[in-house]
């Protein structure tokens, strides 16, 4: 039987989920849900249905698991909670300083209606949070370190399209060679913030709007850019869409630890990514979480789960049985 999946949200993420869908032997895709006309969605695949956003609750009893596919700034701390009242749903919330009261939010709605809301799904948070958990639990004693890019923030750039008088924008997460470099060596380095990280952003202004005045709204956005060195580039949006028309993005997590009587052998665990569409590879890690909200709700499991409460096996459409005998 298949999982019948839908998308609410039809960006480049929803896109992504939708291809992923199409991938999956055991997922089917319910439909798009948009608050946009319906007629005037043009979908990956013209077979896709299209709803209205306002018209969701009419097919709660036939959609397994609804994907949220909103931007985590304004989206989906109102959407999940929400939504979460009558769907299972996943999401891909990322501001990494408020998922304790997204999660808590999401969770009385969840256990209220007795269905699971997976929240922060997706590569960072999300993947790269199981390889810090892992990492530490195996080395206690090291420390751990995160990298990101370079690449396209979907977030960040959602952040910046959403102030006043931005027309679009893309925002490049670039790490700093010589703090990745100090942290590969073994050497263990305090390293705020600011240091390991630069954010580069391309804006294109609307007509008569006031550069320093969003400059400015940009490198104070808390969350997002105040704790880094924020470049800020306006261009046109020809030069947007020549220049910067990809999504790729990627990272690495690494933890420098040590182990012996003496703590004299060090050992380094890194992660790494390199995506070439960063929507894309979230909407398939959304997918494979979208199996495990499903099957753990069958077994009466309801509330907010993060991918910390997830076991490896419900995220594969094969078999306990299968997985013991050829991937172990």
């Amino acid at each position: 039987m298949s999982i019948k999946i839908a998308i609410a949200g039809y960006g480049n993420l929803g896109k992504g989920v939708e291809c992923a869908v199409k991938q999956n032997a055991d997922t089917e895709l319910f439909g798009i849900f948009t608050r946009r006309n319906p007629v005037d969605v043009k979908t990956v695949f013209p077979e896709s249905k299209v709803y209205k956003i306002d018209d969701i609750l009419n097919y709660k009893n036939d959609i397994d698991v609804l994907v949220i596919c909103g931007g985590s700034a304004t989206d989906l701390p109102v959407q999940t909670p929400e939504l979460a009242k009558n769907f299972n749903v996943v999401d891909s919330f990322d501001t990494h300083a408020n998922i304790p009261s997204h999660f808590a939010n999401v969770d009385a709605k969840a256990k209220e209606s007795g269905k699971i809301a997976m929240i922060s799904v997706g590569w960072d948070p999300g993947l790269f949070s199981l390889n810090r958990l892992y990492a530490e639990a195996v080395l206690p004693d090291g420390k751990d370190y995160t990298f990101w890019g370079k690449g396209v923030s979907q977030g960040h750039s959602d952040a910046i399209r959403r102030i006043d008088g931005v027309v679009d924008a893309r925002q490049y997460t670039i790490p700093v060679d010589e703090a990745l470099n100090a942290v590969r060596s073994g050497a263990n380095p305090e390293l705020s913030t600011r240091d390991k990280h630069i954010r580069e952003c391309f804006v294109v202004a609307a007509d008569g709007a006031n550069k320093a005045e969003i400059e400015d709204k940009i490198k104070t956005m808390p969350n997002y850019f105040a704790d880094y060195n924020t470049i800020v580039r306006f261009i046109s949006k020809e030069e947007l869409d020549r220049d910067h028309s990809g999504i790729p993005h990627g990272g690495f997590v690494i933890r420098c630890g040590k182990t012996g009587a003496n703590a004299q052998n060090t050992h380094i665990i890194e992660y790494s990514l390199k995506l070439d569409s960063n929507p894309e590879f979230t909407a398939s890690v959304l997918v494979a979480y979208a199996r495990a909200a499903y099957r753990m709700n069958l077994e009466g499991i309801s509330g907010c789960k993060t991918v910390y409460d997830v076991a490896p096996v419900y995220l594969s459409p094969k078999s306990p049985e299968e997985l013991r005998a050829h991937s172990l």
